[in-house]
């Protein structure tokens, strides 16, 4: 098994710093490619013309190796997943009632433009309630999920894991019962790729829309897409000179193109070439492709299980591992504790979590250890 990473990080040994799925620390090698990325900024007369191209190309062939994606171009660099979820339904057209699939509590970016959509043909939001079973829950809600894809469903589209808790969706049983009612299917991977498995191979998304400032280890305002064949012929949300067939050529742009490069290029955001952000995510994917997202589970579990049993003997709710994640999972915790004495405790003993819903959602990577999760729980601990 993979051994902790501490030593790549500058996180000081007083700080446990368990909340990645809020906003990832830098690992030295992306700090350092930012710095040399704005020292040549200082000298823009280095910077060749290939680099509006050649770093974009080389980032997409390491995110399509992440995920299993056999063909890079249809892999995508954007600003956020909220503009992502904007290019995927503007190129969603409904019919009055048709419905659109989504799951309590899901986050923000994935909400708001579907309800936007649904408004616009009449369809409708369907939501599939959390069961909050406090015995296989994961279960139900996936059962659930199955029972609510009918014929009248057009979209589903929810995380790979819920956010706040880690509660996994079966996407491949997702996938084929969409199939069967040809509906399409919207991962928002954003809380999973890089940290667990997942293959674009296997589940056969439409779309997949991940931040890159989590488990991607990227700076804040970036994000990735990969786009199926459905949105091949489709229309981006913006027009820009270099997600046009031959943008390349700077001496000829004024020969204005009609046509937009194939696969998801036509998506790309306006300066998606951006010279710092880019190098920084590809030292973050080229550091993620050599640990692998399964050794990141494995060990995420192997410094995690023993607190999590000892959490749960002191009367707090955690889903069944087999149906969460290991590098990100809620505590629900005793409904008599005072919350207010516990956020002080934890903010004293410089222990980060973020208080998501009913949870605490707890989020690990390779620069923790044993040891902060057992703070943890003493923390928790003394105001019980």
């Amino acid at each position: 098994m993979i051994q902790h990473q501490k030593h790549l990080f500058s996180i000081p040994e007083d700080v446990t710093y368990l909340n990645i799925a809020s906003l990832s620390p830098s690992f030295k090698a992306v700090e350092q490619a930012g710095i040399d990325a704005v020292l040549q900024k200082s000298k823009p007369y280095t910077i060749p013309v290939s680099d509006f191209f050649d770093p974009v190309s080389e980032l997409k062939a390491l995110f399509a190796k992440l995920t299993d994606c056999k063909e890079p171009e249809r892999i995508v660099t954007i600003p956020s997943v909220s503009y992502g979820m904007a290019s995927v339904a503007n190129n969603i057209k409904l019919n009055p009632n048709d419905e659109i699939l989504v799951i309590e509590e899901q986050f923000p970016s994935n909400i708001y433009v579907w309800q936007r959509l649904a408004e616009t043909y009449n369809a409708k939001i369907v939501t599939v309630k959390n069961p909050k079973s406090n015995d296989s829950n994961g279960k139900q809600w996936n059962a659930d999920i199955l029972a609510a894809i009918t014929s009248n469903t057009a979209v589903v589209a929810l995380g790979n894991i819920h956010w706040s808790n880690g509660t996994i969706f079966d996407l491949k049983a997702i996938r084929s019962k969409t199939n069967i009612h040809n509906a399409l299917l919207i991962v928002d991977g954003s809380q999973t790729i890089g940290a667990l498995p997942f293959s674009v191979d296997d589940v056969q998304p439409d779309a997949l829309i991940c931040a890159g400032y989590k488990w991607l280890f990227g700076p804040y305002g970036c994000a990735y897409a990969y786009f199926g064949s459905y949105f091949d012929n489709g229309n981006p949300i913006e027009d820009n000179w270099s997600n046009r067939r031959h943008s390349e050529n700077f001496a000829g742009l004024t020969n204005y193109e009609s046509e937009y490069k194939p696969f998801a290029n036509r998506y790309a955001a306006g300066q998606h070439a951006n010279f710092i952000s880019i190098k920084m995510q590809i030292a973050a994917l080229t550091q993620l492709l050599e640990w692998t997202p399964k050794a990141i589970q494995d060990y995420c579990r192997s410094i995690s299980h023993e607190a999590t049993k000892e959490l749960s003997n002191l009367g707090c709710i955690i889903e069944d591992e087999a149906f969460r994640t290991h590098h990100l999972f809620g505590v629900k915790l005793p409904i008599d504790i005072n919350i207010t004495q516990l956020k002080s405790t934890l903010q004293a003993q410089q222990i980060h979590v973020s208080f998501r819903g009913e949870y605490i959602r707890i989020s690990c990577h390779l620069y923790n250890t044993k040891t902060d999760f057992d703070r943890l729980v003493r923390c928790i601990t003394s105001v019980l």
